[in-house]
């Protein structure tokens, strides 16, 4: 079985200032403020996961993958979702719409249980990685799904920091604050979904193909 794993997420369209915020924090500034606090978010891109990172199964290839997602993508529709603010989730630093909406989670769990005859069981490894803290309901989420926060538990946000102290947090939600402004205002555009890709466990994941929504 190959060590590479896929995801499924939402990413920023390109020329966004959505995409713009996240290139200069994690590319740029981020690196330079505050490097361990942006260690995982830039392995991991600029993103909210739609279906968390997972290894193909038996007789799956990545090409199927890319078909599947286009037949699927085609059927939906773009559509907008409250703005994203400034938000703390379980310690670390993310961007989440101002408002619920069940369409994002909607989408989220459509990707879920449309892709997940591609994903290969979950190591041992994984499943203790991923086992870390849970209450029961996630525990039996992540035995079913190889994850977690899905269906009930799903909560759309884009990642800005890994877990930090009170005082780091604090410190850089003071930083934070006036970037995230410039898309405090605005709706969030769900033009399409893409499919990420990490080649080997020591590498990080890149952007393998966007596939537009209703196209």
């Amino acid at each position: 079985m190959t060590s590479a794993r896929y995801a499924i997420y939402y990413a920023p369209e390109p020329a966004t200032a959505l995409a713009d915020f996240g290139r200069h924090w994690l590319d740029e500034l981020g690196p330079t403020c505050c490097p361990d606090a942006v260690a995982g978010p830039r392995r991991y891109g600029f993103h909210a996961t739609l279906k968390a990172p997972f290894r193909l199964g038996p007789g799956r290839d990545v090409g199927q993958l890319e078909t599947a997602l286009t037949e699927f993508a085609r059927h939906k529709m773009s559509f907008s979702a409250p703005a994203l603010l400034l938000a703390e989730l379980d310690g670390f630093l993310a961007l989440r719409p101002a408002a619920a909406t069940r369409m994002l989670g909607a989408l989220a769990e459509d990707c879920l249980r449309s892709f997940d005859h591609f994903r290969a069981p979950a190591s041992a490894d994984e499943l203790r990685h991923r086992g870390v803290g849970l209450d029961l309901r996630q525990a039996e989420l992540l035995a079913c799904w190889g994850y977690p926060y899905v269906l009930d538990q799903y909560r759309f946000h884009l990642t800005l920091t890994g877990r930090l102290d009170d005082a780091a947090r604090s410190r850089l939600r003071a930083l934070l604050e006036p970037l995230t402004a410039i898309v405090a205002d605005q709706p969030l555009a769900v033009e399409s979904i893409c499919l990420f890709a990490q080649p080997a466990p020591e590498e990080a994941f890149h952007l393998r193909r966007r596939f537009p929504l209703g196209c």
